[in-house]
């Protein structure tokens, strides 16, 4: 809904400063997440049609956190704050709308050259984008310090109601072509336009605050620049849209900004190409958690893990259908020895050449196969985004061979696996949907009927409460979709159960194509009809005849990628002790307590805890750091610690626990670990 919302009723428009009347326009801001990864810029890697373009992405830091020294002590955790969103707050939808129209003049005040398009409100902010030279993030700095200017003069925002002429003279009068296509699509009179004092106008239909001065300048911030095609299409001109985040007050503003700032274990790395992820240490440590919880999970259930290679002969994806109806979305091929092999798009095709090693009997179902596969999907440099939206990324992904009366009791299953590993990460609330055959859908009647049937079986078992989208499945299938709400209150789109009930196996995969600044779509699981026979897999039943299984495709976190950046949203950057790249940091008070920091390292290390060592500031300085850090614990080590050979401990959530023994020490964090929760 927010995305409709925006899209009919934020404002679409431009303009560019002069005075009246003749008043100016700008445009600007994009919001890539940053991670503990960082994306690099040119992209080495050939689409098979159309050439690639990339772009730059950021890295998210860490809030900084008051002088721990003068904070009193933290007994229980923070309540949980819920933000508000642009439907629950009018007002915080009316600033973010201003934001983008002040910083579209702020933009053009600064570079008179550039050329404003459209300036919607988003979920979490705004964006603007412009036709002008590459911006830098020196740049973002400069525009938000004009943005802070425009704020304290308090301009009024004053509505005028002109003339189609009167309209399309204003806008040949600055020079804004787009601002005059965009004019051609609005089909009703009068026009209306948007007015920041005497010095800059937009097309625009609201609504906006009164005036600059009710925007709070501490509580919104500019996160991102990123390329965008003009009207999202590749052979447009490429702008340049900047990315913002705004609130209402300082204190929610600071809990979105939280994950932009100083978890840095990254940089960007222009030689590589852009939409490719590199882990740092930090960030991989993360993954590594997040990848042992995983298998180890999948093990418990039933699944058999599978490793499989990132590219495979042409023939296979001819067979797959991918060549025919996916090719757009695929990297070029690559010749070896006279035959023509191909990067991986999806991984399901490689799991049937394992099921296809052997000849199975109807006594073998279910087969559940996983893997944590590496994919490469073609995505114009415009639509990067952040760790939501990249080029080469990893699915947690498994296939299912089943017969045809297990489907209900393997999607109950998968529910059940889904709850299990969303709840390992805080994730406990869902809003559920089951949407049902449209008027224009492929497949019989009775193949519709059993998917449905299955799916809703499956909930109700589940004793999930859904609501019933009817008309609203896909044209090959009918589909669960599945939202989570994180700490703060937000929905993230994250499994949908799709039966693909079509011929054509990648159409269900499409809805890995989310719209960027609304929810983020996760990649689907869904029930495939069609897979079996074009790979013409068989299983032999209990009267010896020849059959075709059944088979499920699931992926419940998605892409790594993409879950690691609700992770940092959800904790705001802050993970939990078992989680935490650092879970203890040792300080010595003087460098004396080295020797013997050396030794308290090594026995944390080899308990398997993840330790270091900092020292070369005073004691004050290094607990200072390691709070802005967030590092879950901290050990001080004086002289008496060292001559009784034990540990004075910190806590971020508890504060000063006292002197302990090492052993004790150890035993303590491994018990929270193991509880996942904090000292």
């Amino acid at each position: 809904m927010a995305t409709l919302r925006f899209l009919l009723s934020s404002s679409p428009f431009l303009s560019k400063p002069t005075s009246l009347p003749l008043p100016n326009s700008s445009l600007s801001l994009h919001f890539p997440l940053k991670p503990l990864v960082f994306f690099p810029k040119r992209c080495q890697l050939k689409r098979i049609r159309g050439s690639a373009v990339a772009t730059d992405s950021a890295q998210p830091e860490v809030e900084l956190q008051n002088d721990p020294l003068q904070e009193t002590q933290k007994q229980e955790q923070t309540p949980t704050l819920v933000l508000p969103t642009n439907d629950s707050s009018d007002e915080l939808l009316r600033i973010r709308h201003t934001c983008a129209h002040v910083m579209a003049m702020a933009v053009q005040k600064l570079y008179p050259e550039a050329k404003v398009t459209i300036g919607p409100w988003i979920d979490n902010g705004f964006y603007y984008d412009f036709d002008m030279e590459p911006l830098t993030d020196k740049d973002l700095k400069r525009i938000k310090m004009e943005m802070d200017r425009i704020i304290k003069r308090n301009l009024p925002l004053v509505r005028e109601e002109v003339s189609r002429d009167e309209a399309q003279r204003r806008i040949m009068a600055i020079n804004e072509p787009y601002k005059m296509e965009i004019l051609d699509g609005i089909k009703e009179d009068p026009i209306t336009i948007y007015h920041i004092g005497n010095e800059w106008w937009d097309l625009c239909a609201g609504p906006h605050v009164e005036t600059t001065g009710r925007i709070n300048n501490k509580a919104f911030e500019l996160e991102s620049v990123a390329g965008a095609y003009w009207r999202g299409d590749e052979k447009n001109p490429m702008l340049q849209r900047i990315y913002g985040t705004a609130w209402e007050m300082k204190n929610n503003s600071k809990h979105t900004f939280t994950s932009k700032k100083k978890l840095s274990a990254g940089i960007t790395e222009e030689e590589a190409g852009g939409g490719l992820v590199f882990w740092h240490p930090k960030g991989a440590i993360v993954r590594h958690i997040i990848e042992d919880s995983w298998r180890k999970t999948h093990i418990e259930h039933g699944y058999d893990l599978l490793f499989t290679p990132h590219v495979a002969k042409e023939d296979l994806w001819k067979i797959s259908g991918h060549l025919d109806f996916y090719k757009e979305n695929m990297y070029d091929q690559m010749e070896v020895e006279d035959e023509l092999y191909q990067l991986r798009p999806m991984n399901c095709t490689y799991h049937i050449l394992v099921y296809k090693r052997k000849l199975h009997s109807y006594r073998d179902f279910p087969i559940r196969f996983a893997e944590l596969g590496t994919v490469y999907r073609y995505e114009l440099s415009g639509s990067l985004h952040g760790l939501f939206r990249v080029r080469g990324f990893t699915q947690d992904d498994a296939h299912i061979f089943c017969l045809e009366d297990q489907i209900k009791d393997e999607i109950r299953g998968v529910l059940d696996l889904t709850e299990e590993i969303l709840l390992q990460f805080g994730f406990s609330k869902y809003e559920v949907n089951l949407s049902t055959r449209p008027e224009k859908a492929v497949g019989d009647d009775d193949i519709w009927e059993k998917a449905t049937v299955a799916l809703k079986d499956a909930l109700d078992d589940k004793g999930w409460s859904y609501q019933i989208d009817e008309g609203g499945g896909a044209f090959y299938g009918p589909k669960i979709d599945l939202k989570i709400e994180d700490a703060l209150g937000r929905k993230w789109q994250c499994s949908t159960i799709q039966a693909s009930l079509d011929s054509s196996l990648f159409s269900a995969f499409l809805l890995d194509s989310p719209p960027i600044f609304c929810t983020f779509s996760f990649h689907p699981f869904h029930v495939d009809f069609n897979l079996p026979n074009r790979f013409d897999i068989t299983y032999v039943d209990s009267n010896t005849e020849k059959r075709r299984p059944i088979m499920i495709h699931r992926a419940v976190l998605g892409s790594l990628e993409r879950f690691f950046g609700v992770l940092i949203e959800h904790y705001a950057g802050d993970f939990p002790l078992w989680l935490a790249p650092i879970q203890a940091r040792v300080l010595p008070v003087t460098n004396a307590q080295l020797g013997f920091c050396s030794e308290v390292i090594g026995k944390l290390k080899a308990n398997g805890i993840r330790a270091e060592v900092c020292h070369g500031e005073r004691l004050p300085k290094l607990i200072r750091n390691a709070e802005k850090q967030k590092i879950p614990l901290m050990a001080v080590l004086g002289p008496k610690e060292v001559e009784t050979q034990c540990v004075t401990v910190r806590s971020r959530y508890g504060g000063e626990l006292g002197t302990m023994k090492i052993d004790e020490f150890i035993s303590s964090i491994q018990q929270a670990i193991k509880n996942r929760t904090s000292l």
